[in-house]
């Protein structure tokens, strides 16, 4: 009896091993999917997204894995999201809290809140670009509205501008941080 219950263990791994790869087709299949009709809404062909994605990631983590943790933040994975975030995501997927760090769900939350942001900027009159989906995925969509509507910076969202500038700016004026950030994301995103 125990060697049939061996042979069927050993049969099952194979078989687990087997599909593997099947499920990962059906899961990139399935992201593809979403990331067409994430472009669609924001109004761009999906090869623009997904380069601006591609370019997010590059500045997040440089290296793209969903294994990198931002010891001064907390930021973690991928798109360096915060935990945070990610919980109020993961809550609102159907995502066991526990189990947001895994790459899948990681993708998951990123495209939702890719689609919060761009439905934020749309509905605030911005275009959807490189600069503005990076911008509001760095400051959130309430930081984005009110440092380009020029509204008076708070100490945290003043604090969030200078900590996403290289050190030789982060010294700038109070009164020239904002111009400043936009100015060098836009560069950059270009």
């Amino acid at each position: 009896m125990k060697r049939v219950l061996n042979l069927f263990i050993a049969q099952e791994k194979k078989l687990r091993k087997a599909s593997i790869p099947w499920i990962m087709l059906l899961v990139s299949t399935a992201g593809q999917a979403s990331c067409s009709k994430l472009a669609k809404y924001a109004g761009m062909s999906q090869n623009n997204l997904e380069y601006i994605v591609d370019k997010l990631v590059k500045i997040e983590t440089t290296t793209g894995k969903y294994h990198v943790k931002n010891s001064s933040s907390g930021a973690y994975g991928r798109y360096q999201i915060m935990p945070s975030t990610a919980n109020f995501y993961a809550k609102k997927l159907g995502i066991p809290k526990h189990l947001w760090k895994k790459p899948y769900n990681q993708d998951k939350i990123f495209r939702a809140i890719m689609k919060a942001n761009i439905k934020s900027l749309r509905k605030r009159g911005y275009k959807v670009s490189a600069f503005s989906l990076y911008a509001t995925h760095q400051q959130g969509a309430g930081g984005f509205n009110a440092i380009m509507k020029n509204k008076t910076l708070t100490k945290t969202l003043e604090k969030n501008l200078r900590q996403n500038l290289p050190s030789n700016l982060r010294k700038t004026k109070k009164s020239e941080l904002r111009a400043t950030w936009i100015s060098y994301w836009k560069k950059k995103l270009a």
